[in-house]
Protein backbone atom coordinates (compact mmCIF):
# COMPACT_ATOMS: atom_id res chain seq x y z
CA UNK A 1 0.00 0.00 0.00
CA UNK A 2 1.04 3.19 -1.00
CA UNK A 3 -0.17 6.47 0.14
CA UNK A 4 -0.67 9.05 -2.59
CA UNK A 5 -2.28 12.38 -1.20
CA UNK A 6 -3.61 13.71 2.05
CA UNK A 7 -5.98 16.22 3.09
CA UNK A 8 -7.90 17.06 6.30
CA UNK A 9 -11.75 17.65 5.93
CA UNK A 10 -13.48 20.78 7.25
CA UNK A 11 -15.15 18.33 9.83
CA UNK A 12 -11.11 16.91 10.66
CA UNK A 13 -11.67 13.85 9.00
CA UNK A 14 -8.29 12.61 7.60
CA UNK A 15 -8.47 11.34 3.91
CA UNK A 16 -5.88 9.69 2.18
CA UNK A 17 -5.40 8.24 -1.20
CA UNK A 18 -3.79 5.11 -1.83
CA UNK A 19 -2.88 2.29 -4.35
CA UNK A 20 -2.60 -0.96 -3.72
CA UNK A 21 -0.28 -2.31 -6.58
CA UNK A 22 -2.83 -1.03 -9.26
CA UNK A 23 -5.82 -0.74 -7.36
CA UNK A 24 -6.66 3.20 -6.29
CA UNK A 25 -8.18 3.41 -3.37
CA UNK A 26 -9.39 5.86 -0.46
CA UNK A 27 -8.48 5.76 3.68
CA UNK A 28 -10.84 7.91 5.93
CA UNK A 29 -9.93 8.17 9.60
CA UNK A 30 -11.04 10.22 12.22
CA UNK A 31 -9.83 13.27 13.48
CA UNK A 32 -9.81 12.97 17.04
CA UNK A 33 -8.56 9.10 17.19
CA UNK A 34 -6.36 8.49 19.93
CA UNK A 35 -6.58 5.06 19.77
CA UNK A 36 -6.44 1.83 17.06
CA UNK A 37 -10.18 2.13 15.71
CA UNK A 38 -12.41 -0.10 13.89
CA UNK A 39 -12.90 -0.42 10.22
CA UNK A 40 -16.32 -0.54 7.91
CA UNK A 41 -15.11 -1.16 4.37
CA UNK A 42 -16.99 0.70 2.39
CA UNK A 43 -18.52 -1.43 -0.90
CA UNK A 44 -20.00 0.41 -4.25
CA UNK A 45 -21.76 -0.33 -7.81
CA UNK A 46 -19.00 -0.49 -10.30
CA UNK A 47 -19.41 3.07 -11.35
CA UNK A 48 -15.77 4.21 -10.28
CA UNK A 49 -14.59 6.12 -7.20
CA UNK A 50 -14.80 9.70 -8.73
CA UNK A 51 -18.45 8.85 -9.45
CA UNK A 52 -18.85 7.65 -6.15
CA UNK A 53 -16.88 10.30 -4.06
CA UNK A 54 -20.09 12.55 -2.64
CA UNK A 55 -21.95 9.86 -1.48
CA UNK A 56 -19.02 7.20 -0.14
CA UNK A 57 -17.62 11.15 2.21
CA UNK A 58 -21.02 10.87 3.21
CA UNK A 59 -20.92 6.98 4.40
CA UNK A 60 -17.31 8.72 5.76
CA UNK A 61 -18.31 11.19 8.35
CA UNK A 62 -20.93 8.54 9.52
CA UNK A 63 -18.48 6.15 10.28
CA UNK A 64 -16.03 8.79 11.82
CA UNK A 65 -18.59 9.74 14.05
CA UNK A 66 -19.15 7.05 15.27
CA UNK A 67 -15.17 6.44 15.81
CA UNK A 68 -14.44 4.52 13.18
CA UNK A 69 -12.33 4.57 10.07
CA UNK A 70 -13.79 3.90 6.77
CA UNK A 71 -12.28 2.44 2.95
CA UNK A 72 -13.15 1.90 0.05
CA UNK A 73 -11.14 0.33 -3.61
CA UNK A 74 -11.58 0.78 -7.31
CA UNK A 75 -13.55 -2.18 -8.52
CA UNK A 76 -12.19 -4.53 -11.44
CA UNK A 77 -12.81 -2.20 -14.84
CA UNK A 78 -13.99 0.04 -13.31
CA UNK A 79 -12.98 3.85 -12.91
CA UNK A 80 -9.45 4.90 -14.23
CA UNK A 81 -9.02 0.79 -14.15
CA UNK A 82 -8.43 -1.34 -17.15
CA UNK A 83 -11.22 -1.88 -19.51
CA UNK A 84 -12.21 -5.71 -19.00
CA UNK A 85 -14.35 -6.42 -22.29
CA UNK A 86 -16.64 -9.21 -20.83
CA UNK A 87 -17.64 -6.63 -18.07
CA UNK A 88 -18.35 -3.96 -20.91
CA UNK A 89 -20.15 -6.44 -22.82
CA UNK A 90 -22.68 -8.20 -19.84
CA UNK A 91 -23.59 -4.37 -19.13
CA UNK A 92 -23.83 -3.63 -22.59
CA UNK A 93 -26.47 -6.69 -22.56
CA UNK A 94 -28.45 -5.71 -19.59
CA UNK A 95 -28.68 -1.91 -20.86
CA UNK A 96 -30.15 -3.58 -24.25
CA UNK A 97 -32.92 -5.81 -22.25
CA UNK A 98 -33.75 -2.97 -20.22
CA UNK A 99 -34.15 -0.39 -22.65
CA UNK A 100 -36.51 -2.74 -24.67
CA UNK A 101 -38.15 -3.46 -21.55
CA UNK A 102 -37.72 -7.27 -21.73
CA UNK A 103 -36.64 -9.63 -18.25
CA UNK A 104 -33.26 -9.77 -17.45
CA UNK A 105 -32.13 -13.17 -18.47
CA UNK A 106 -30.16 -15.70 -15.33
CA UNK A 107 -27.23 -15.70 -18.07
CA UNK A 108 -26.95 -11.95 -18.81
CA UNK A 109 -27.33 -11.94 -14.78
CA UNK A 110 -24.47 -14.59 -14.21
CA UNK A 111 -22.35 -12.76 -16.48
CA UNK A 112 -22.38 -9.12 -15.22
CA UNK A 113 -21.81 -10.20 -11.38
CA UNK A 114 -20.19 -13.96 -10.75
CA UNK A 115 -16.88 -12.91 -12.44
CA UNK A 116 -17.24 -9.75 -10.99
CA UNK A 117 -17.32 -11.37 -7.09
CA UNK A 118 -14.69 -13.50 -8.16
CA UNK A 119 -12.19 -10.72 -8.80
CA UNK A 120 -13.45 -7.99 -6.35
CA UNK A 121 -13.43 -10.32 -3.20
CA UNK A 122 -9.58 -11.59 -3.03
CA UNK A 123 -8.94 -7.46 -4.16
CA UNK A 124 -10.89 -6.29 -0.67
CA UNK A 125 -9.12 -9.26 1.08
CA UNK A 126 -5.34 -7.74 0.40
CA UNK A 127 -7.04 -4.17 0.72
CA UNK A 128 -7.99 -5.59 4.03
CA UNK A 129 -4.77 -6.94 4.98
CA UNK A 130 -3.18 -4.13 4.34
CA UNK A 131 -5.33 -1.64 6.38
CA UNK A 132 -5.30 -3.58 9.40
CA UNK A 133 -1.04 -3.00 9.29
CA UNK A 134 -1.95 0.41 9.76
CA UNK A 135 -1.00 1.39 13.79
CA UNK A 136 -4.23 3.45 13.36
CA UNK A 137 -6.74 0.65 12.56
CA UNK A 138 -7.21 -2.18 14.89
CA UNK A 139 -10.39 -3.95 14.15
CA UNK A 140 -13.00 -5.05 14.27
CA UNK A 141 -14.18 -4.57 11.06
CA UNK A 142 -17.42 -4.47 9.07
CA UNK A 143 -18.28 -4.01 5.55
CA UNK A 144 -21.15 -1.95 4.48
CA UNK A 145 -22.87 -1.31 0.93
CA UNK A 146 -22.13 -2.02 -2.55
CA UNK A 147 -23.09 -4.92 -4.91
CA UNK A 148 -24.47 -6.86 -2.59
CA UNK A 149 -23.30 -10.29 -3.92
CA UNK A 150 -19.79 -8.64 -3.20
CA UNK A 151 -20.83 -8.76 0.48
CA UNK A 152 -22.33 -12.27 0.57
CA UNK A 153 -18.76 -13.54 -0.69
CA UNK A 154 -17.26 -11.35 1.41
CA UNK A 155 -19.29 -12.54 4.74
CA UNK A 156 -18.67 -15.88 3.82
CA UNK A 157 -14.65 -16.38 3.31
CA UNK A 158 -13.71 -13.29 5.66
CA UNK A 159 -13.51 -14.26 9.11
CA UNK A 160 -12.44 -10.90 10.18
CA UNK A 161 -15.27 -9.02 8.73
CA UNK A 162 -18.10 -9.51 11.71
CA UNK A 163 -21.05 -7.57 10.84
CA UNK A 164 -22.20 -6.43 7.27
CA UNK A 165 -25.19 -3.88 5.77
CA UNK A 166 -26.14 -4.50 2.21
CA UNK A 167 -28.49 -3.02 -0.16
CA UNK A 168 -30.65 -5.24 -1.94
CA UNK A 169 -30.63 -2.80 -5.13
CA UNK A 170 -28.97 -5.45 -8.06
CA UNK A 171 -29.03 -8.47 -9.12
CA UNK A 172 -27.94 -11.61 -7.71
CA UNK A 173 -27.24 -15.03 -9.58
CA UNK A 174 -29.21 -17.78 -8.51
CA UNK A 175 -25.90 -19.68 -6.92
CA UNK A 176 -25.65 -16.76 -4.74
CA UNK A 177 -28.36 -17.85 -2.93
CA UNK A 178 -26.64 -21.04 -1.61
CA UNK A 179 -23.44 -18.54 -0.24
CA UNK A 180 -26.11 -16.72 1.88
CA UNK A 181 -27.10 -19.85 3.61
CA UNK A 182 -23.58 -19.99 4.72
CA UNK A 183 -23.47 -16.49 6.07
CA UNK A 184 -23.80 -16.10 9.85
CA UNK A 185 -22.76 -12.80 10.86
CA UNK A 186 -25.36 -10.12 12.04
CA UNK A 187 -26.76 -8.15 9.08
CA UNK A 188 -28.65 -5.13 8.43
CA UNK A 189 -30.01 -5.50 4.74
CA UNK A 190 -31.92 -2.13 3.16
CA UNK A 191 -34.46 -2.60 0.59
CA UNK A 192 -35.86 0.18 -1.64
CA UNK A 193 -39.35 -1.04 -2.08
CA UNK A 194 -40.34 0.38 -5.64
CA UNK A 195 -36.85 -0.33 -6.55
CA UNK A 196 -37.04 0.06 -10.29
CA UNK A 197 -34.15 -2.06 -11.24
CA UNK A 198 -34.62 -4.88 -8.06
CA UNK A 199 -36.88 -7.78 -8.27
CA UNK A 200 -38.64 -6.76 -5.11
CA UNK A 201 -39.51 -11.04 -4.40
CA UNK A 202 -35.81 -11.93 -5.38
CA UNK A 203 -34.59 -9.82 -2.28
CA UNK A 204 -36.90 -10.84 0.21
CA UNK A 205 -36.10 -14.45 -1.06
CA UNK A 206 -32.34 -13.65 -0.36
CA UNK A 207 -33.00 -12.40 3.02
CA UNK A 208 -34.83 -15.25 3.84
CA UNK A 209 -31.76 -17.51 2.41
CA UNK A 210 -29.36 -16.13 4.98
CA UNK A 211 -28.09 -18.07 7.76
CA UNK A 212 -27.75 -15.64 10.32
CA UNK A 213 -29.35 -15.69 13.54
CA UNK A 214 -29.46 -11.81 13.89
CA UNK A 215 -30.49 -10.21 10.66
CA UNK A 216 -32.82 -7.41 10.39
CA UNK A 217 -34.80 -6.21 6.85
CA UNK A 218 -35.50 -2.62 6.66
CA UNK A 219 -38.00 -1.97 3.49
CA UNK A 220 -39.13 1.64 2.82
CA UNK A 221 -40.94 3.15 0.08
CA UNK A 222 -39.27 4.78 -2.59
CA UNK A 223 -37.11 3.60 -5.98
CA UNK A 224 -33.43 3.29 -5.96
CA UNK A 225 -31.95 6.69 -5.56
CA UNK A 226 -34.82 7.57 -2.65
CA UNK A 227 -33.07 5.82 0.20
CA UNK A 228 -34.26 8.35 3.29
CA UNK A 229 -31.81 10.20 5.32
CA UNK A 230 -32.63 7.86 8.07
CA UNK A 231 -31.93 4.89 7.07
CA UNK A 232 -28.20 5.69 6.69
CA UNK A 233 -28.42 6.96 10.43
CA UNK A 234 -30.40 3.43 11.23
CA UNK A 235 -26.96 1.23 9.28
CA UNK A 236 -24.63 3.36 11.43
CA UNK A 237 -26.15 2.41 14.93
CA UNK A 238 -26.24 -1.24 13.46
CA UNK A 239 -22.25 -0.81 13.35
CA UNK A 240 -22.04 1.54 16.39
CA UNK A 241 -23.30 -2.11 18.13
CA UNK A 242 -21.05 -4.76 16.57
CA UNK A 243 -17.98 -2.84 16.05
CA UNK A 244 -17.49 -0.92 19.46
Amino acid sequence: MRFTTEQRLDDGLLEREFTLGEIPGILWTPGSASAPVPLILLGHPPLGLRTMYPRLVVWARQSAAEGFAAATIELPGSGDRPRWAAAEQARADLRRVLAAGEPVSDEIIDALVLPLVDRAVPEWQAALDALLSLPEIGGPVGYSGGVISVGIRLAVVEPRIVAAGLFAGSFVPRTMFEEARQVVIPLHVLLQWDDEGNDRQAALDLFDAFGSKEKTLHANMGGHTGVPRFAGEEAAGFFARHLR
